[in-house]
This record gives structure tokens, sequence and C-alpha cells, in this order.
């Protein structure tokens, strides 16, 4: 019984990431955030090898291209609109460490007997990241209140997240 609502809750989220959301940049951060935490929970419940490897791919891609949008575009004018030294530095150290592990995960596969384990924990270093951005005074917070071009950022956000997919 909980792993069909498990499932349906991801399927849930899933949807929602292809519906019109908005288009400013924490909305499209977000969305990224709530569908790469899907694939983690389906990864987390799937049996099958197979199965895993892609999603493993899916989830390494998606953060690569995500973490590369925030360094390039969102994080710089967070840094210039809010001077916040302290997040801004934990949010690229963190990246840092995701960016590692997800090397070592491309390079490995389930046979790997420490694959499941690099996924895992790779899943658990994306929530206290997104935690941190989206917390009541977190990151994204904190853009919001210093009045940042989040609609301009969001279309730069998107042009680039496009191109680094067809890449």
């Amino acid at each position: 019984m909980a792993r069909a609502k498990k499932k349906k809750a991801a399927a849930k989220r899933a949807r929602g990431k292809s519906a019109p959301a908005r288009k400013d940049a924490i909305g499209l951060l977000k969305a990224d955030h709530r569908q790469v935490e899907s694939w983690f929970e389906e990864f987390g419940s799937s049996r099958s090898d197979g199965r895993k490897k892609t999603l493993a791919q899916q989830i390494c891609e998606a953060l690569k291209v995500h973490t590369q949008i925030e360094a390039e575009i969102f994080y710089p004018a967070f840094l210039e609109a809010t001077e916040e030294k302290d997040i801004h530095h934990e949010a690229e150290v963190e990246h840092d460490g995701a960016k590692k592990l997800i090397a070592e995960i491309e390079a490995s596969g389930p046979q790997d007997d420490y694959f499941d384990a690099k996924v895992t924990v790779l899943s658990e270093m994306i929530k206290h990241h997104v935690n941190e951005e989206e917390k009541r005074d977190g990151m994204f917070a904190k853009a919001r209140g210093a009045k940042m071009d989040l609609d301009g950022l969001g279309e730069r956000l998107a042009a680039r997240k496009a191109e680094l997919e067809r890449s």
C-alpha cells in the first residue's frame, strides 16, 4: 500500500513539472528539484538493474545541467543582488561535492557493489541542498526579498538549460 502511494505521489510531481508552471527563475529551479526528487524515489523502489541505470543516468544528467545553470546564471545574480556570501559559497561547495559523486556514479553501474549507496548518498546530498535553497530564510527567499529580476533570470535559465540539453 505504501509503495502505491509513493508511486502515485512521484507521478503527480512528475506531471506537475510538465505543466505550464511559473516561468520565473525560482519556479524553474524548483521544477527541476521536484523532477529529480521523483527520479530518486523511483530509483529507491526499483528492483531492475536496467531501470536503476537509466534513472541514475537521468538524475546525473539533470543535476549536471541544473548545477551549471545555477552556477553560470542564478548564483552570480543572487550574490550581486544580496551580497550573501555565506549562502552562495555553501551552495557552490555543495555543488562541487555533488559533481564528484555524479562522476563516480556515471563511471559505474548496477554491477558495482556501491552503486546503490552512491545514488542514495547523492539523493541525501541533494535533499539537503534543496532544503537550504527552499527554506523560509534560504537562498530563494532572499532572492525574492532582494527584488531580483526573476522573470528575466528565468528566461535566461530556460534558454541555457535548453542549450545544454541539446548538446
